[in-house]
């Protein structure tokens, strides 16, 4: 099993698949591809999933179990994300592979101007995304980055934990909720009397994590978190409709002074190599953005603010992201297009630039 694994890493597998009755397939540049023909069996599916779970407890429990997750590593390959669960009464074993070091913004073609964001002294931080677009790799970038260059206290709540940080010039506290930690909510409590400068949330999963991360952001640390909207501009709405309808109007306002960054990515496959490359779009909370949160207003108000505040202040949306990526020949403009949240405004603009296609070796295109 475990050579198994091994190949499919090689061969460039971000996530396995493991069910019983089937034969392993893996998700390989985005698409899921046969990689053996041997079936698993039943007994052949738990064993493998019994020997992924690090409780003995849980372990002993394993009939009960109908999710589940964890995290396991195999030494010289890398760190996988578990979750067990079951499909039609049969085990089911996925499996995100998680590289041994920790990637850098560079090594994730992302932005630069997110380590800029990293550095922000205060107020809570976004990434938003679907499953699966490397939301918490992009955290783990921009951990990487205070880590090399600052001295400060970094706790990470992570449920599992993923990637494993070396102290540097920062020293770093990873709890997993459910080992270190009740829950993202209870750990987060905690970190507040742990002295920190930057807390990092897996996932603000209820209004009493969300209430509690504005908290932390209003007394001076730097909060980063994820949600699951697919753009920046929905985050806005997740977390103000996570508050019951009498206490928004005070949410909103918390909300406005305490949000500094959303960062909202996809992953698309690349044109010059194998492998996906990350879509970003950036929105930083300027005075003209806090505005619009305090006062609702409309969606296009706030992505013309993102589309004219490049140059000033780093922001960008998904059009302009994708219109770049194309004319710096790292996507297909077929993909760029139908992954644009506009095809139609995509391909006018497209056309309308026109223009030679910039060198991204030459710094014309800002990855």
């Amino acid at each position: 099993m475990q050579r198994l694994i091994k190949a499919a890493v090689d061969r460039g597998a971000s996530v396995i698949h493991i069910k019983a009755g089937d034969v392993l397939r893996a998700r390989i540049e985005g698409k899921i591809v046969k990689l053996s023909n041997q079936v698993f069996t039943e007994e052949e599916t738990v064993k493998i999933a019994l020997k992924l779970i690090p409780s003995e407890k849980d372990r002993e429990r394993f009939d009960e179990i109908r999710d589940y997750d964890t995290s396991w590593g195999l030494k010289g390959v890398g760190r996988f994300r578990i979750n067990i669960s079951r499909q039609r009464g049969t085990v089911m074993v996925i499996m995100r592979v998680i590289p041994l070091n920790v990637p850098t913004l560079e090594d994730l073609y992302l932005p630069l101007i997110l380590g800029d964001i990293a550095e922000t002294s205060h107020g809570l931080v976004l990434v938003t995304g679907a499953v699966g677009t490397g939301k918490s790799t992009t955290q783990a970038a921009m951990i990487q980055w205070l880590n090399a260059r600052h001295k400060k206290h970094i706790i990470t709540l992570e449920d599992p934990i993923e990637y494993l940080h070396t102290d540097d010039l920062s020293t770093l506290t990873q709890r997993e909720v459910g080992v270190d930690t009740a829950s993202f909510h209870s750990g987060l409590r905690a970190a507040l009397r742990q002295d920190p400068d930057v807390i990092l949330i897996g996932e603000m999963r209820d209004r009493a994590t969300i209430a509690t991360a504005l908290r932390a952001a209003e007394l001076g640390q730097l909060v980063i978190s994820t949600l699951p909207t697919p753009q920046a501009v929905g985050a806005l709405h997740y977390v103000l409709a996570a508050f019951p309808a009498e206490e928004r109007e005070m949410a909103r306002m918390r909300f406005a002074d305490s949000l500094k960054a959303v960062i909202a990515q996809r992953l698309l496959p690349r044109k010059d190599m194998d492998g996906q490359i990350p879509a970003v779009e950036i929105l930083r909370v300027t005075g003209a953005i806090r505005d619009c949160i305090l006062n609702l207003s409309p969606v296009e108000e706030i992505t013309g603010l993102m589309e004219n505040g490049r140059e000033a202040y780093g922001m960008q949306t998904f059009q302009q992201h994708l219109q770049e990526l194309v004319r710096a020949g790292l996507v297909e403009y077929d993909v760029a297009k139908s992954a644009a949240p506009s095809p139609s405004d995509f391909e006018l603009e497209m056309q309308t630039l026109g223009g030679d296609v910039p060198d991204p070796t030459r710094g014309d295109v800002r990855l």
